[in-house]
């Protein structure tokens, strides 16, 4: 049967939120009209509001939760663009990872697509955020401004180290070379979290009680959120980046790769969006979006303002 909180209560348990997730990365919920969205939004306030039509399925009522979840956010209530909400990460963000990890690159090549990566990152990050408070668009372009520069500046200074490594063969310098694009991204997706949701840290986040009623805003709950974040931002890379270049290296060496080149990238391709789609809801299912700590450990305001234990923030994905 449905039950609207029991999306909440599967993500106590890493499975559960694993779960929750493919339904929230689900690409088929990019192509829902517009017709199609208002209508799940009715249905799902018809329940609340025990006005359900008869004849309405709990599978209707599942597949309009997971059609709203995936498009609209938690906390503006409005319509994610499509390329920046967590089902257009993979489908928009594939063909980044796949210039990332060609290899070959030249310092001018590693600009743009860094630039890219982190662009469409920053977008992600900043469409997902906590929106409890208005972000001005200065913050947004100054924190777009660090993290790209940020990301930029890693990738292209540690392959400026590497092709002046003397002691390393060219075979050497070629392979380091292929992994070099993790410990950038990794570096750069903290800066860029940082970066985009700093505003949260000066401005603090909303925290809610057991009942959904805000109790106050916490610096401290929004300093949890963005280390959540960040962590998964440096888990997210590390397959991506690091098991395709491990697995082009070996299929390199087949006999009819090497006679068939122009199936390269196809492959390549290939493994960069399996490896993807596998590694984001992983990867996000590593912390409850909605997560919980205990009034305790968050400002004495807070503590006055609730009877509590513990409260709860929407840590953004």
């Amino acid at each position: 049967p449905f039950v609207s909180v029991l999306c909440c209560l599967l993500q106590g348990s890493f499975l559960g939120r694993l779960r929750h997730f493919v339904d929230i990365i689900d690409p088929r919920t990019l192509f829902v009209s517009e017709k199609q969205l208002k209508d799940c939004i009715q249905l799902l306030d018809d329940y609340k509001h025990g006005t359900l039509p008869p004849g309405v399925s709990s599978h209707q009522l599942w597949e309009a939760q997971k059609i709203k979840q995936a498009i609209i956010h938690p906390d503006t209530g409005e319509k994610i663009f499509m390329p920046f909400r967590m089902s257009g990460y993979v489908p928009f963000g594939t063909p980044i990872v796949i210039g990332l990890l060609l290899p070959n690159q030249t310092v001018l090549s590693t600009i743009i697509w860094q630039w890219l990566n982190q662009s469409h990152n920053a977008c992600v990050n900043y469409a997902n955020r906590n929106a409890t408070k208005p972000t001005p668009t200065s913050k947004f372009l100054q924190g777009y401004a660090g993290a790209v520069t940020s990301a930029v500046s890693i990738a292209v200074g540690l392959n400026v180290l590497i092709k002046n490594a003397n002691k390393l063969s060219p075979a050497s310098r070629t392979i380091i070379q292929r992994f070099v694009p993790f410990p950038a991204v990794a570096t750069a997706n903290i800066c860029n979290v940082a970066l985009m949701r700093h505003s949260e840290l000066s401005e603090g986040i909303d925290v809610m009680d057991n009942n959904g009623n805000v109790v106050g805003s916490s610096k401290v709950a929004a300093r949890h959120a963005i280390m959540e974040t960040a962590f998964t931002r440096v888990v997210l890379p590390m397959p991506i980046f690091v098991l395709p270049t491990i697995i082009m290296s070996y299929l390199e060496r087949l006999s009819f790769l090497q006679r068939n080149r122009r199936l390269m990238l196809p492959i390549h391709s290939f493994v960069c969006l399996l490896t993807f789609s596998l590694s984001l809801p992983v990867a996000i299912s590593l912390f409850p979006q909605m997560s919980e700590i205990e009034v305790s450990r968050l400002e004495p305001e807070i503590a006055v303002a609730t009877e509590c234990k513990s409260v709860t923030y929407n840590k953004g994905l």
